[in-house]
This record gives structure tokens, C-alpha cells and sequence, in this order.
């Protein structure tokens, strides 16, 4: 038996130690488009670049979610078009069909033999609003990375100031253009109920937030990229993205725009979305903070149970009717989900 095995093999190369905990499921940024050097990721989404070709890495990436917007996608693509033209910014625009009825598709395609900058991503099935700027960031080339709409509502002409105050300024990691009016549809119940929402956003988070749910903003990608996978499908990825930054202490600033009217037939519905906004703004600092959101209510249902005993104390010694038992015991086991919520958020790996 040889005890001495063979010199001359070629050692095992070593390989640097996998981290299973890493990903975008452990909550720390995954990007598929492989910046740490290695290969590209395989992702699964076909994007159509002009006759050109994509060309170089931009600076910029305004993504740009389209649903049956073929009527007026092109007036869209022309205004932020010419405005980054006119600045020394380099971008691409990606386009992204959400699964169109209309001829937005074919508009955007044709569209690419006069702007070089569009690329398009043409979706099979309809995923929302927030689904579309979920995956335009993650496939995203700038390091810069803005979010606007195709209905013609925001100062898109504004972009370039937006992204410079990004450029230079390193301590925002975020711009908003914070609307000074509503344009929008049920103006009369949008408004207070905006109100509310965003009151209860800065109480959360204790932060003005002139704006929460404005589409207009710029950020940077590799900041936002840990916080993608907390997209909904809907309009409150807009929501989402302002309440993470702000809950980890990204600064945003705000820069005041105005808002028109806008074109074509609004996506949006009253009652569901600001049901979801409500409760998107809840889930949000429950994942990050979940003592601001349970402890309070714990502690007022033990308080109203203890003075509620002293009360039934004095009118019939040693008698606790079953709704008092059922306030302390209620507000314990509030209070112990809060501490436990705390817990899994402290000891989460990542953001």
C-alpha cells in the first residue's frame, strides 16, 4: 500500500469560502446584471436594443413602465429624450411593455430606429406598475437609475436637474419630485386620503415626506437594489421604495414639481389602491421597526385592562368580568408579538 500519494498531481484549487446566507433571499442586494466581475447572470428577460446595439454602460437608466400608453408613449419618449440630450448625462431609456392591448408594443419598437437610447422589454403577462420597475432596475446599466411615467402627468424635463443633485451631492441617495398639486382622478377623496397615509408615513418613520407616492424620482441602483424584492406588484412600489430608504436612514431630498393632467385612462382605483397603500405603509415599518406599529396598542389594551380592574375592584371586590381578563391578556400577547417581531427583525441577516 502506497502511504505516500503522489507529489506530481495538480493540487485542488482553492476556492473561496460559498456564504449560503448571501442572496437576494437573506435581504442583502442581488444583481443580475454580475457588476462584481464575474459572468452575467442568466435572467430570463429578453431586452430589444435599437439597430445599434445597446452600446456602452450609461449613467443613467430612466425606466419607463408602459400599459396601453400608444397614443402618447412617443410625445413621453421625445420630451426626456431631448432634455438628456441637451445635458452631458449619458442614458438609455428602457422601455417596459406590461403586456399592452394596444399598439405601445409595436410603437416602442418602431420607435427605437429614431432614438438609440430606448430599449425595450416587452412582458408576456401583465405584472403591474411595480413589478415592471422592479425588474427595469435590476436590468438597469446606470448608476443612476430614474422612475417616471409615460402618461404625460410629471415635469419630465426635470430629470437631469434630479440626477445632478444625485451627482453632487453623495449624501442623498434619493431625489423626489414632490408634487405641489393632484391632477388625478377622485380628486375629492384623494386628497384627504393621501393626507392621512402620509401623515401616518411620517409618524413611522419620523420624517416629512412632502410627497409619498410621487412616480417622479431619481436614485442611486446599488443603494436600492437590497429593497427590490420588497416591490408590490402595484402603484405603492412607490410608497415602498420612500419608507425603505427612509427606515435605514438613506437621506431623500425634495424637489417641488408640478403635476397635469394626464393623458389617456388612469390604471388607477380608489378604493383598492389606497386600501393596499394603508396597508403597504403598515407592512413596511412593521418589517423594519415592528415596535412602533404593535407596542402601542399593546400598552393601551393592558392600561384600560388594569384601570378597568381597579373600576370593577371597587363596584364588586374580587370580580373581573371576561372582557377585562380578555383586555390585559390581549394586550400581553400584542406585546409579546411586538418583542418577538423585534427579535427576527434584530437578528436578520442584512438589510
Amino acid at each position: 500500500m502506497n502511504e505516500h500519494p503522489d507529489q506530481t498531481a495538480s493540487p485542488v484549487p482553492a476556492t473561496a469560502p460559498i456564504d449560503p446566507r448571501t442572496g437576494e433571499m437573506a435581504g442583502r442586494g442581488h444583481d443580475p446584471a454580475g457588476r462584481s466581475g464575474a459572468a452575467p447572470a442568466r435572467t430570463g428577460y429578453v431586452i430589444e436594443d435599437g439597430p445599434g446595439g445597446a452600446g456602452p454602460a450609461p449613467y443613467v437608466t430612466v425606466v419607463l413602465p408602459c400599459y396601453n400608453e400608444g397614443a402618447h408613449v412617443l410625445k413621453e419618449i421625445d420630451r426626456i429624450s431631448r432634455v438628456l440630450d441637451e445635458s452631458e448625462l449619458t442614458y438609455e431609456i428602457l422601455c417596459i411593455d406590461d403586456a399592452s392591448t394596444d399598439d405601445t408594443l409595436e410603437v416602442l419598437r418602431a420607435a427605437q430606429a429614431h432614438y438609440p437610447a430606448i430599449r425595450v422589454l416587452p412582458f408576456r403577462r401583465n405584472g403591474g406598475s411595480g413589478t415592471a420597475r422592479r425588474i427595469g432596475t435590476q436590468q438597469s446599466r446606470g448608476e443612476i437609475v430614474v422612475w417616471t411615467d409615460a402618461d404625460m402627468t410629471y415635469e419630465n424635463e426635470r430629470i437631469p436637474e434630479l440626477v445632478r443633485i444625485l451627482r453632487d451631492d453623495p449624501t442623498y441617495d434619493q431625489v423626489v419630485g414632490a408634487r405641489t398639486t393632484e391632477e388625478g382622478t377622485h380628486k375629492w377623496a384623494r386628497v384627504p386620503a393621501k393626507w392621512l397615509i402620509r401623515k401616518i408615513a411620517e409618524w413611522l418613520t419620523k420624517t416629512r415626506i412632502p410627497d409619498l407616492n410621487s412616480g417622479l424620482r431619481a436614485f442611486r441602483r446599488e443603494v436600492s437594489l437590497p429593497y427590490l424584492r420588497l416591490l408590490p406588484a402595484g402603484f405603492s412600489c412607490v410608497t415602498t421604495i420612500t419608507i425603505a430608504f427612509l427606515s435605514n436612514q438613506h437621506d431623500i431630498k425634495y424637489v417641488e414639481t408640478s403635476y397635469a393632467k394626464r393623458a389617456g385612462v388612469s390604471k388607477f382605483h380608489f378604493v383598492g389602491d389606497a386600501y393596499r397603500y394603508i396597508l403597504q405603509v403598515l407592512r413596511m415599518v412593521m418589517y423594519f421597526d415592528p415596535l412602533k406599529v404593535l407596542m402601542p396598542p399593546a400598552l393601551w389594551m393592558i392600561a384600560l385592562g388594569v384601570v378597568k380592574a381597579v373600576v370593577d375592584m371597587v363596584r364588586h371586590p374580587f370580580y373581573f368580568p371576561a372582557s377585562t381578563v380578555l383586555l390585559v391578556v390581549a394586550g400581553m400577547m400584542i406585546a409579546s408579538l411586538a418583542l418577538l417581531s423585534d427579535l427576527v427583525v434584530r437578528s436578520r441577516d442584512g438589510v
